[in-house]
């Protein structure tokens, strides 16, 4: 059974979604700090993790409890589930390295096909890889069983989301994908900016790797694609 951990200082609303995510297959663990969260963490991560940003006293505390979840793990899904709406909060979330940023008012349904939409990435790490599996294009090697990418022999930390839009990219290197394309290819439903926000990370961490990194061209009024063959 997988196990979801939620960070909400709100105690109802804190509950509600605890017995709506168990009545639905999940174990659920429940944090109403970041204090208390990072702790738990630190003993046991979850499978995955939804975070409010405002946690109390601290109008920002889920930002930084996520910067702490990345630092113990590259690749545990991450989803912000906010009142705050804000184009900034958005793209703030997502550099952080969430792989998801949702408001409070999205619906239940919604909430577990993109929960579901994670987990199902994450369960391809588990198979075996075959040959068929493992994609090459210059100096990038992409491994979709391990949702690892390595640059130049060097991993590069993407989160699950970012894995999938970079293989999205890759597997047609040369053609131009559209934000509705790579939406669909990374099982995301978001806007124009989070798809934005998602790219400029992911170059932001081959960069680290390798200053002359180019390979994601912005075709503007289009979308995006990957150079080398």
């Amino acid at each position: 059974m997988k196990r979801i951990a939620i960070v909400e200082d709100d105690v109802a609303i804190r509950q509600n979604y605890v017995d709506a995510l168990s009545r639905s297959g999940y174990e659920m663990e429940s944090h109403a700090g970041r204090a208390e969260a990072t702790a738990a963490f630190r003993l046991r991560l979850p499978d995955l993790a939804i975070l409010d940003i405002g946690l109390g006293d601290e109008i920002d505390a889920g930002f930084g409890l996520c910067r702490d979840l990345r630092a113990l793990s590259p690749t545990l899904p991450i989803i912000f589930l906010s009142a705050r709406d804000s184009d900034f909060d958005v793209v703030s979330g997502l550099r952080l390295g969430a792989d998801d940023y949702v408001t409070k008012d999205v619906s239940m349904p919604h909430l577990l096909a993109r929960i579901a939409a994670l987990f199902r990435r994450l369960e391809a790490a588990r198979l075996p890889s075959r040959a068929e599996d493992i994609l090459h294009r210059d100096a990038l090697t992409l491994d979709i069983n391990k949702l690892s990418v390595l640059w130049n022999g060097t991993e590069v930390p993407l989160t699950v989301t970012e894995f999938w839009m970079v293989h999205a990219l890759v597997k047609f290197p040369g053609h131009v994908k559209n934000r509705d394309q790579l939406m669909r290819e990374a099982e995301l439903t978001v806007d124009d900016n989070t798809i934005t926000s998602h790219l400029k990370r992911i170059r932001k961490k081959f960069l680290a790797i390798d200053a002359g990194f180019d390979e994601i061209e912005t075709v503007y009024g289009i979308g995006y694609r990957w150079h080398t063959v």
